[in-house]
């Protein structure tokens, strides 16, 4: 019998940032100096899907020469104390190359690709996706990636995990990006909850919110501190 307490983890770009993996609401809009709208979204993919397959392959490639970090091992390590879910909005592998062993990805994985016509039939993909590779069902394969503009699907389960935790920790995401940002709000009100992020980022008033502004790697030791003290 499991009698570990249930840890949920909400996780953003920040704490892969501290791996070298670039966010980009550092510049204003700008991702790896493309506007995002160009090619992570469905109309960016309809004008040039070449442009857009050459960014997420890019992205690919730094994905695989990053390496986790602090923060991605230490909550690998809380599965030592408790029952750890990791909900992230990355789409990097970093937390599973740490050690964690639950982990949803709400916005799509890097290393996996789809067809365009049926979002489940997905392949793996460590190497470049190119104009012309097909699904088994004959259409284009695009990277496996929630764009602006589409579905969350994972989102309804995400909720479910969070209304059932012990724990809710929020890691290096600004609360910006909707709707992976309201899971905050699906939380019990009696539920301890964390916050670490280098800037705090501004919330509705919330009970038993604890705030650690630090970067992620100093963050998650200071938690696993606080938890370890209770």
């Amino acid at each position: 019998m499991n009698n570990k307490k249930h840890l949920v983890v909400l996780s953003g770009a920040g704490i892969s940032a501290e791996s070298g993996l670039k966010t980009f609401r550092d510049s204003d809009g700008l991702w790896m100096g493309y506007d995002v709208y160009e090619v992570a979204s469905p109309q960016g993919w309809q004008k040039d899907p070449q442009l857009v397959l050459d960014f997420y392959n890019a992205r690919r490639k730094d994905v695989a020469e990053a390496l986790p970090n602090a923060a991605h091992i230490g909550l690998a390590e809380l599965e030592n104390d408790f029952n750890v879910t990791i909900i992230t909005q990355n789409i990097d592998d970093l937390h599973e190359r740490a050690g964690s062993t639950k982990v949803l990805h709400l916005h799509g994985e890097i290393f996996k690709m789809r067809s365009i016509a049926d979002e489940n039939n997905q392949y793996e993909i460590r190497g470049d996706i190119m104009l012309g590779d097909v699904a088994a069902d004959g259409h284009q394969l695009r990277p496996h990636i929630v764009w602006f503009g589409e579905a969350v699907p994972m989102m309804e389960k995400a909720a479910a995990i969070v209304q059932n935790c012990d724990y809710f920790v929020v890691v290096g995401t600004s609360l910006q990006v909707y709707p992976a940002a309201s899971l905050l709000y699906y939380t019990p009100p009696h539920l301890p909850k964390f916050i670490i992020d280098k800037k705090i980022p501004p919330t509705e008033k919330q009970s038993n919110l604890q705030l650690i502004e630090m970067p992620a790697t100093e963050g998650v030791k200071e938690l696993k501190r606080i938890l370890s003290n209770p």
